[in-house]
């Protein structure tokens, strides 16, 4: 399913297949963190974690809320690569790198039909809830 968001060639897949596959020495290239391959990296896995659903406790009901959890995924990504990379992270790469992140979420969104297409996955999720947890009829009242 990651074909119908990311071209293999696209800058997502090619860096995140490039740090899967050397990740015992992709951060020794350079002296510093390739922000924009981690970021690149980043939006690629938020997209796989999306799809995979394990982490998806609130479905989202819009665009907003969709671009929010993606961007938490991505930023959690973003943590676990610089958690662990030897290499040093330059002043306001963070910053550039969720910057970098956020842009190439919404370009994979405004895509096609792909914010749709993500919404629709997990709809069904919506209707499965216990019997229990309907709104309730009765009132608290508080003294």
């Amino acid at each position: 399913m990651m074909d119908r968001l990311f071209a293999p060639q696209s800058a997502e897949a090619q860096a995140h297949t490039h740090l899967n596959e050397n990740w015992f020495a992709w951060d020794q290239e350079h002296p510093n963190l390739d922000e924009t391959l981690a970021a690149g990296c980043a939006t690629y896995e938020a997209f796989q974690r999306y799809l995979n659903g394990v982490d998806i406790y609130l479905v989202p009901q819009s665009r907003s809320d969709l671009e929010n959890i993606l961007r938490r995924f991505a930023y959690d990504a973003i943590h676990n690569t610089i958690a662990r990379s030897r290499s040093q992270l330059e002043r306001g790469g963070y910053s550039r790198m969720c910057s970098l992140v956020e842009r190439s979420i919404s370009k994979v969104l405004d895509e096609n039909d792909n914010a749709p297409f993500l919404l629709d996955l997990y709809k069904h999720r919506l209707g499965a809830r216990s019997p229990g947890l309907g709104p309730s009829a009765r009132f608290i009242r508080i003294k």
